[in-house]
């Protein structure tokens, strides 16, 4: 795990909302965010590792205002931790590579598996299915070979 980030090194790179998402536990608002509505094929990446996280393959439509999904592409890349912040009690999801704050699992979403991957748009970046060999993530177009 290399979570050895430099806080004032991260507040230069990410923007203001950025920031305090992944090195916060902040919630960026609903329905005003980059990828809530977006459902073009293509990765989603940790904002500051890269590590490959979800698929669009596994996004869908939540009425929540944020990007959910049922699962992620590897589940030893997410850490779940008990959260009673704000008086609930919730599932929180942070990378294992970067202890970022991603966002909460929640056990209302479709089937098989029940789970909605409720995560801030601020913590990721989305990398489009023509643009993986360009950007690095080249072996995963074949996740978009039907």
């Amino acid at each position: 795990m290399a979570h050895n980030h430099n806080k004032e090194e991260l507040k230069k790179k990410l923007t203001p909302i950025q920031f305090e998402v992944t090195q916060n536990n902040g919630t960026e608002r609903p329905f005003d965010n980059e990828y809530w509505n977006l459902m073009d094929e293509g990765l989603y990446v940790d904002i500051i590792s890269g590590e490959p996280l979800f698929s669009s393959d596994h996004k869908f439509e939540s009425n929540c205002g944020w990007p959910s999904f049922t699962k992620p592409l590897y589940p030893e890349s997410i850490v779940e931790k008990f959260d009673t912040s704000f008086g609930m009690r919730r599932t929180e999801v942070r990378t294992k590579q970067s202890d970022s704050h991603l966002g909460h699992v929640f056990p209302d979403g479709p089937p098989p598996d029940g789970l909605r991957y409720c995560i801030n748009s601020a913590a990721l970046k989305f990398i489009p299915k023509d643009d993986l060999e360009e950007e690095g993530y080249g072996e995963y177009q074949k996740l978009f070979q039907k």
